[in-house]
């Protein structure tokens, strides 16, 4: 990953004063499938395997991959594709495929703790130096095995996907926490990978909230400052087990929560 400074002039409290920011560099890649050109990707400059991993995985183009190659600015996964899905203009405004996924079976459970736990460790020294970045963090057998920073929250979560898909872990104990949005197209890529569980920072949609219940993920929202908000499959919190809670109805839109 790429990190300049540039001139700025800070107004802080009244004074004014000139500094050297540090600043994000984002970069572009060809995303090749088998030595075919598939897209070209947005990305930050480290991580380029597990990205190509992971994007092909979660976006369900292959269950498993055989190998990535990295060659400067291309990235070519070797993997044995699955036919069938279509392109969608996705939350990024970017173009990703829409294809069908499994239902994820997970015997998998966390406890509050757990969830705070995974929470705090959704950072990197990048984020901390340039606020300019997206992280994710994969959690495996009860503690943190990957990390990114990236300039989208998508490659983020792809990233770690990857470094699961690239070292043959049960992506069914896996936890994903991340600091992004969860619309559906980033449901859909924990659900493709076959991750049980989801705890972002961040706010998800109504239809993030659909994708999760249909995919039989648990999706945790809001978790930051010593609370957090279950939307599907409660559960897999053991706290919560008892619970029951329904998907959101598709005839109308959720009431309004407030002060979250």
């Amino acid at each position: 990953m790429t990190v300049t400074t540039v001139k700025g002039i800070q107004v802080r409290e009244g004074r004014i004063i000139e500094i050297d920011d540090p600043v994000i560099q984002e970069d572009r890649f060809s995303l090749c499938i088998n030595g075919e050109f598939y897209a070209r990707i947005v990305a930050s400059r480290d991580q380029l395997r597990e990205l190509g991993a992971g994007f092909v995985v979660s976006q369900g183009l292959a269950r498993d991959v055989g190998d990535v190659i990295v060659k400067g600015d291309e990235i070519d996964v070797l993997a044995s594709v699955a036919d069938g899905g279509g392109r969608e203009v996705i939350s990024t405004g970017a173009i990703g495929l829409s294809r069908p996924f499994e239902k994820v079976v997970s015997p998998l459970t966390l406890t509050t703790r757990d969830v705070y736990a995974i929470t705090e460790e959704i950072e990197t020294e990048v984020w901390h130096q340039t606020g300019a970045v997206h992280c994710s963090v994969l959690s495996f057998g009860g503690r943190v095995v990957a990390r990114s920073s990236d300039v989208g929250r998508h490659n983020t979560v792809d990233k770690v996907i990857g470094h699961a898909v690239l070292n043959r872990l049960d992506r069914s104990q896996c936890v994903i926490g991340c600091t992004g949005r969860q619309p559906r197209d980033m449901v859909t890529k924990a659900a493709h990978a076959g991750i049980p569980i989801v705890i972002s920072r961040a706010a998800s949609t109504k239809q993030g909230i659909e994708a999760a219940w249909e995919a039989g993920i648990t999706l945790v929202c809001f978790s930051r400052k010593g609370r957090f908000t279950v939307y599907s499959h409660p559960g897999r919190i053991r706290e919560l087990s008892g619970m029951v809670l329904s998907p959101p109805s598709r005839a109308g839109d959720m009431p309004r929560q407030e002060n979250r």
